[in-house]
């Protein structure tokens, strides 16, 4: 199992953080134009515990391939889950954590994943998985202090 965990600081609060966050039809806003993300399922504004959201991703190769997240936990305005039901990944559990902290919001952004193909998955993991995943959350880092602005320490 492998983990992968961002932290970031925006300066919004955290009801504006969450507004945006929880809506699934941001997400797309904040991954990569080149995995050619498409939300096939109709999505409400709000997630909910047991919602099911169905999109086409190309992680690798420009493949498509279907992927199916369940969303299993959520508390307002702190805290939801993500999880793989079907997908690239063996296991992939996403949680999300904002804070308020002094001018902002604190983002904790964890991914505990298992890539697939055993010993064969854990061979590529270091040099295709890996790096990938880096990249994606890399992109969402920048692209969330695109819209909401750069973090300054007071």
């Amino acid at each position: 199992m492998y983990v992968i965990e961002r932290i970031q600081k925006l300066p919004i609060t955290l009801e504006e953080a969450w507004a945006f966050f929880q809506n699934p039809a941001n997400l797309a806003t904040i991954t990569p134009d080149y995995l050619g993300f498409d939300i096939l399922s109709e999505v409400p504004e709000q997630m909910y515990p047991g919602l099911f959201i169905n999109y086409k991703v190309s992680p690798l190769f420009g493949i498509k391939m279907n992927w199916t997240t369940e969303i299993t936990h959520v508390a307002a305005p702190n805290f939801f889950v993500d999880e793989q039901r079907v997908g690239p990944y063996a296991i992939w559990h996403h949680e999300h954590h904002f804070k308020a902290i002094p001018g902002g919001v604190e983002i904790l952004d964890r991914v505990n994943y298992k890539v697939p193909f055993g010993l064969l998955g854990k061979l590529v993991h270091p040099f295709l998985v890996k790096p990938k995943l880096e990249e994606i959350f890399n992109y969402r880092f920048e692209k969330a202090e695109e819209i909401f602005g750069k973090w300054q320490e007071s």
